[in-house]
């Protein structure tokens, strides 16, 4: 299946310089301010075909392109069983990059970025806080009189995405591509049928992350957002309603290393998959 209601918006002159600024921190409040994931041209490519790879930034499965931007990335791959091949593309474009389908069975395309620097005004922060439950850092800013404080962080973000060659696969939909936050399926997508349960793994430094607000979207009614926090075990389930494309994301927050001068330390994890 393909976005086909997610076509490339059409260059515009004079837009391409925006669009890098913008994806390298010109307008970080605006990115910090709503999702980021993959899209993939295909969730079910013909073993040898090759595929686009688009990063995206939105709100309720929603999104914008994402030029790619190599300044920012620190890892861009697809994996399988046996590797880790680098996922190529221009500079500047989108989509970000393509990759070619060598073998039958699931894979997982992954995209790590760099930090980026942001600041927001208290209301906005308390607010952005609220919503992506991060109680912790809430309560921490209200114990130190911090509720009328600008959020001063870095951000940064771990998507991925599950591919199966050929639509197929019983196998590595659960791999762990080593990320600092990290969605991970538990539940083989395409054996699943509308109403059936998905069950997430959600690692924080390779370590299972409890209490975090996950929430799962779908596509064809990104309206509807289910949220459920993470276990002692870091692990959560969804019913979901419907077969078609899902988003889940979690968002976890933590002091920031004393040398980016920051506050906090954001990290953004996303997982598209289809369940067919």
């Amino acid at each position: 299946m393909t976005f086909l209601s997610r076509a490339p918006i059409p260059a515009i002159p004079g837009r391409a310089p925006f669009a890098i600024l913008f994806l390298l921190g010109c307008d970080t409040a605006r990115v910090l301010a709503h999702d980021f994931w993959i899209e993939p041209s295909s969730f079910r490519p013909a073993v040898g075909s090759e595929i686009a790879v688009s990063l995206r930034v939105g709100e309720h499965f929603r999104g914008e392109p994402v030029p790619r931007a190599d300044p920012r990335i620190v890892k861009f791959i697809l994996a399988s069983a046996s590797e880790e091949t680098p996922v190529p593309g221009l500079p500047g474009t989108d989509p970000a990059g393509f990759a070619r389908i060598a073998s039958p069975g699931f894979l997982v395309i992954g995209y790590r970025s760099s930090r980026s620097p942001i600041t927001l005004e208290a209301e906005k922060f308390e607010k952005y806080l609220a919503d992506e439950g991060l109680d912790g850092v809430l309560r921490a800013r209200a114990a130190r009189n911090e509720r009328g404080k600008p959020g001063v962080e870095v951000y940064s973000r771990c998507a991925k995405s599950l591919v199966a060659g050929n639509g197929a696969g019983t196998a590595g939909f659960d791999r762990v591509l080593g990320f600092t936050l990290e969605l991970v399926a538990e539940s083989n997508p395409l054996k699943l049928s509308a109403g059936r349960t998905m069950r997430f793994l959600l690692l924080y430094e390779g370590r299972p992350l409890p209490g975090a607000l996950v929430k799962a979207i779908a596509l064809e009614d990104p309206d509807k957002t289910a949220e459920a926090r993470s276990g002692s075990d870091g692990r959560v389930s969804f019913r979901l309603a419907r077969k078609g494309i899902w988003l889940a994301k979690a968002v976890h927050m933590v002091p920031a290393p004393p040398e980016t001068g920051a506050d906090w330390e954001s990290l953004w994890a996303s997982l598209t998959f289809e369940v067919p």
